[in-house]
C-alpha cells in the first residue's frame, strides 16, 4: 500500500526552476461541463530537454511553446500519468488492437505540417468533438506543430490508398517519450488508432532505452481521460510532488478506447 501524503503542494506543484508564470481568468473546464478552469503557464522560444522533463514531473504539458499547469481552485483531478516502459504488459484488448493495425504503414520523422494534415485535423475535430469551427493555418501549426523541444511525429497510413489515418506528435527526452496529442480519422474508429498509437509509442521508448512514457492528464470521472490508466502499470503524481503506482481496480480497461491527450 502506498504511503498516504504527507503535504499538498497549493495550488499545484512548484516550477522546477524559477520563472514568471501568468495566471489565466478562470474559464471553461475541457473535462466536465459545470466546472471552471484556472492555469498557470510560460512561453518558451527553447527549452532543455532535462529542464522540461522536470516541468513534466512538476505536472505541467505543452500546448504548442507554452508550458501550462492547471491550478483551478477547489479541485485537483487533472493527475500526470506515466508508464514503466521496461514493466508495461499488454491487456488482451490492447493486444487485439495492435494486431488489427499491422498492416498500417507507420512513419516516424520531424513534425510538419501539410494541408492533408489539417484537413484531418479538422475532420477528427468535427466529428469526434462535434466542433462547429474550422483551424486555420495558423491556429494548426502554432497549436500543434511550434516546439520548444526535440518533437516527433508518428503517421499512419492505409497500405493500399496511402491516406493518412492518424497522426501523433511526441516529445522525446532522455528519460521520457511523451504524448502530447493524437487525431485519427473517425470513420476508422474500429482500429482502435488511439490505442495502437500508445502501444507503438511504448515500444518505441522501449527501443530507445527510454524508461518513462508519459501521456499527460488522468482525469478520474471524465470516460475521455479514464483510458490512460489502462497502460499497466502506471503511476500518478500525487499533489506531494510523489509518483505512486496506481492501483488496478482504477480503472475498466476493456470498457474504453483511446481518444485524444489532454
Amino acid at each position: 500500500m502506498s504511503a498516504p501524503e504527507s503535504f499538498s503542494h497549493y495550488p499545484s506543484h512548484p516550477p522546477p526552476v524559477r520563472v514568471s508564470l501568468h495566471v489565466s481568468a478562470p474559464h471553461a473546464c475541457a473535462y466536465f461541463a459545470d466546472r471552471k478552469c484556472t492555469t498557470r503557464a510560460l512561453w518558451t522560444e527553447r527549452a532543455d530537454a532535462k529542464i522540461y522533463h522536470r516541468f513534466m514531473d512538476a505536472g505541467f504539458r505543452r500546448s504548442g511553446r507554452i508550458l501550462y499547469q492547471p491550478v483551478c481552485a477547489g479541485c485537483r483531478l487533472c493527475q500526470p500519468l506515466r508508464v514503466p516502459v521496461a514493466e508495461f504488459a499488454a491487456s488482451k484488448s490492447q493486444r487485439r488492437a495492435w494486431r488489427k493495425n499491422q498492416d498500417l504503414i507507420v512513419s516516424a520523422a520531424p513534425p510538419e505540417p501539410t494541408p492533408e494534415k489539417l484537413a484531418l485535423y479538422n475532420k477528427y475535430r468535427r466529428l469526434w468533438h462535434d466542433s462547429t469551427d474550422e483551424q486555420t493555418w495558423e491556429d494548426f501549426t502554432s497549436f500543434l506543430y511550434d516546439s520548444p523541444v526535440d518533437t516527433i511525429e508518428v503517421c499512419y497510413r492505409d497500405p493500399t490508398s496511402h491516406q493518412i489515418l492518424g497522426v501523433g506528435i511526441c516529445d522525446v527526452a532522455p528519460e521520457s517519450l511523451s504524448a502530447v496529442y493524437f487525431y485519427f480519422d473517425p470513420d476508422h474508429a474500429d482500429r482502435r488508432l488511439g490505442t495502437f498509437s500508445a502501444l507503438w509509442e511504448i515500444e518505441t521508448a522501449r527501443r530507445l532505452g527510454i524508461p518513462w512514457y508519459y501521456l499527460g492528464f488522468w482525469v478520474p470521472g471524465c470516460r475521455a481521460m479514464e483510458y490512460k490508466a489502462d497502460f499497466r502499470p502506471c503511476e500518478v503524481l500525487g499533489t506531494d510532488g510523489i509518483w505512486r503506482r496506481l492501483e488496478a481496480a482504477s480503472a475498466n480497461e476493456e470498457g474504453r478506447s483511446h481518444t485524444s491527450d489532454g
